[in-house]
């Protein structure tokens, strides 16, 4: 594992967020509101998502109201909405890290506290699809429980009161706006995993901003450090993605030396978009020609050419003297290594890709991935 910066400062309890901090949720909302909208003839499009991530459901109700001129109130739209969520809550997944995180901090015994400006029996439901969670949070504290939920502080330094810590003792892990406001209010350090993409720069309050969970470095923070790195990568539960590829092998792969393929997210974006956007490695396969490859990856939105879409884009670590457009490319992905970064020239970007490169060829040696090579999907023929 790399080095870190220095001690920040002392935690000696975690308080976390639930919805878009611990949960994706933001999927399950889209689609009930996309369902519910339909019934008065309107579409949900998404344009709200900044103004309702963080708030209470009641203020979320409102902005949702008044935005689409809705003939109904926020509580009449709460009440009918509700119990769509409710079917949905045993299909929220976690996010990347957050069931990691979790199990390490309680099997070190560091106190934890979880604040969500959900009501109590929202987050009670949600959690008790995922195992062991429920029991490792000492304190739980709904927005209903509380009489002014986030940026109020009240709930937080409740929480602080109820594990009888200090709140400068305190680090809070949020996702939003409103819940850094909350955090910073009551005194205690914030980390932000900011739930929305390219919102970094609005959470200057903060006292850090990281892409997921998966760069939480607890010992930054003085407490027991993550043991699972390997050669500076993270083993993941392996998943596959793929198909034809709709470009690349040429101004990317000429400027890289490294054969590049941009694969359509058509098909696969609730995958993609269950990723953090970072670098990853693992085994490419084409399988018309029934090869595998090792391989690098990127997902995310490219600061440096500025997309505006998700995309996915590996680099084939081998020679080729001829392209591969349009041919099926089965991709494995085994493990991850940092996340999306913004370069400020394409020299530095192509400096850090090499460096990637050398970290995956090194790791993908290593039995622990090595073994993944012979998975059956990265050369099966079947579409």
């Amino acid at each position: 594992m790399s080095a870190v910066n220095p001690l920040k400062k002392l935690a000696k309890c975690v308080l976390l967020d639930l919805d878009g901090t611990l949960l994706n949720t933001d999927g399950i909302v889209s689609e009930v509101l996309r369902i519910f909208l339909v019934k008065y003839g309107k579409q949900w499009d998404g344009r709200e998502a900044k103004k309702i991530v963080g708030k209470t459901p009641f203020e979320s109700a409102v902005a949702i109201v008044e935005d689409y001129e809705l003939p109904c109130s926020a509580t009449e739209l709460i009440s009918d909405i509700t119990p769509m969520f409710s079917n949905h809550w045993c299909n929220i997944k976690a996010l990347p890290g957050a069931d990691r995180l979790i199990k390490h901090l309680r099997s070190h015994e560091v106190p934890l506290a979880l604040a969500s400006n959900s009501p109590r029996e929202s987050i009670e439901t949600k959690i008790s699809f995922h195992h062991g969670w429920k029991e490792s949070f000492s304190v739980i504290i709904g927005g209903d429980e509380v009489s002014a939920g986030k940026p109020s502080p009240e709930m937080y330094l409740e929480a602080a009161k109820r594990l009888n810590a200090e709140p400068s003792g305190c680090l809070v892990i949020e996702d939003s706006l409103p819940g850094v406001t909350a955090g910073k209010a009551a005194g205690m350090e914030v980390v932000v995993v900011p739930s929305l993409p390219k919102q970094s720069n609005s959470f200057t309050a903060a006292d850090e901003v990281i892409n997921s969970l998966l760069d939480f470095r607890p010992e930054k923070w003085g407490l027991p450090p993550f043991q699972d790195w390997v050669e500076d990568t993270l083993p993941l539960t392996p998943w596959h993605i793929g198909g034809p590829v709709i470009k690349g092998f040429g101004r990317g792969s000429k400027v890289l030396g490294i054969p590049t393929a941009n694969l359509s997210t058509d098909g696969c974006a609730a995958l993609v978009s269950e990723h953090p956007a970072g670098v990853y490695f693992g085994w490419a396969g084409l399988s018309d020609r029934r090869m595998v490859y090792k391989m690098v990856m990127s997902i995310g939105w490219n600061p440096y050419f500025n997309n505006t879409e998700k995309t996915i884009e590996p680099w084939l670590l081998h020679d080729f003297d001829e392209d591969f457009y349009g041919e099926d490319l089965r991709l494995v992905i085994v493990g991850y290594i940092r996340p999306e970064a913004n370069f400020s020239t394409l020299d530095s970007l192509i400096a850090k890709i090499h460096e990637d490169r050398k970290i995956a060829e090194r790791a993908l040696d290593l039995p622990l991935y090595s073994k993944f090579k012979d998975d059956p999907y990265l050369i099966s023929s079947e579409a």
